[in-house]
């Protein structure tokens, strides 16, 4: 912490969530601590990607991590699995996966545990997935990897992922190369391996963002089949609100790398409390709305042209903020508990 001494205003997170951690760690899967990751630049500046952010993940949950591009949601899945870039330096905290803490875990206890035990589903297949390998095959490789049973065993499994996944047409899916096949049957291959080794937690990154609206809620739809028929336990990451309705747990709604409001879905997304959370759900259409709606104009998050890095003080969303105060630019705000599961980071709240 001496060496970033601009991360070193934020410890009122902790003190004031210390309290929910506590409770939850006993029987969560997953527990972030105080996670702080920058980036440095050619010339050796640092900037902040995440910022004092703190969470667990309970078994069978469903965590959705809602924010617009660049607030830090990538970089947080990148962390969990110690797949950062080399100019990327944790300055803080703790990814407790199972009592061990993954920050302080060697090269090879993580590439064990990637895939057997956390997996990770990226939003773009044709990148994620080999040009010149049968689809079947990149699911077996994985299987393999983590000495999932003899050639016989292996070649059972993946038949079975594919079957629980494609159904009657599972294998033939599996004889194809990537670019044999439509977008959404690609999502669905990189999602195969993703459970293929059976995982505690699946981190899927905007895995339905390249995709139509049609398509993004059949792979919605194949989700929630696994969560009910697996007890998936997963971190869901989206820059649109809509994905998380009836499928997420709770919500944590991020923003330039900080916590900005946290609670159970069902209130967040209905009544939600921080101004960012207010304004991004009215600048996003509906998933079921008619394409023929897109010519309606949406209100917009007006831009901050004085951003810099790192952030000046005070909360980073003021300057786009429409109901900023004026503590709102001198001072980082803390979080308020609005009820014992719902918090947010702002000044409104402070004296509720």
């Amino acid at each position: 912490m001496g060496n970033y001494p601009w991360f070193a205003h934020r410890h009122v997170f902790l003190v004031q969530f210390g309290v929910l951690l506590q409770h939850a760690s006993m029987g969560s899967i997953l527990e972030i601590r105080d996670l702080r990751v920058a980036y440095r630049s050619r010339n050796g500046d640092l900037s902040r990607a995440l910022d004092g952010v703190s969470f667990f993940l309970g078994p069978g949950e469903v965590l959705g991590v809602l924010g617009e591009s660049g607030s830090g949601k990538s970089t947080l899945a990148l962390s969990l699995l110690g797949l950062l870039p080399r100019d990327s330096v944790v300055a803080s905290g703790a990814v407790l996966f199972q009592g061990r803490d993954l920050l302080k875990a060697e090269p090879r206890e993580l590439q064990a545990i990637r895939g057997k035990n956390i997996s990770l589903i990226f939003q773009e297949p044709s990148v994620a997935l080999h040009p010149t390998m049968r689809v079947g095959r990149q699911v077996r490789q994985i299987l393999d990897a983590h000495g999932m049973g003899d050639r016989d065993e292996l070649v059972r499994r993946t038949r079975e992922v594919f079957e629980t996944l494609f159904a009657e047409e599972a294998e033939r899916i599996a004889r194809s190369y990537p670019h044999q096949l439509s977008g959404g049957q690609r999502q669905r291959v990189l999602i195969a391996q993703a459970i293929a080794c059976r995982p505690s937690v699946v981190i899927a990154d905007e895995p339905t963002a390249s995709l139509d609206p049609t398509t993004q809620k059949e792979i919605l739809d194949v989700f929630r089949g696994l969560r009910k028929n697996l007890g998936l336990t997963m971190i869901f990451i989206t820059h649109n609100p809509a994905l998380l309705s009836g499928f997420a747990d709770r919500v944590l709604v991020f923003y330039a790398g900080r916590v900005a409001e946290l609670g159970p879905a069902k209130r967040v997304l209905t009544s939600p409390k921080h101004p960012y959370t207010q304004a991004l759900f009215r600048s996003i259409p509906p998933l079921d709305e008619p394409h023929d709606a897109g010519e309606r104009s949406l209100p917009t998050i007006p831009p901050d042209p004085n951003r810099s890095f790192p952030p000046r003080s005070g909360c980073p969303f003021e300057p786009r903020c429409p109901e900023r105060m004026e503590i709102c630019k001198s001072r980082d705000p803390g979080f308020v508990s609005l009820s014992e599961s719902h918090m947010v980071s702002c000044f409104r709240y402070e004296n509720q």
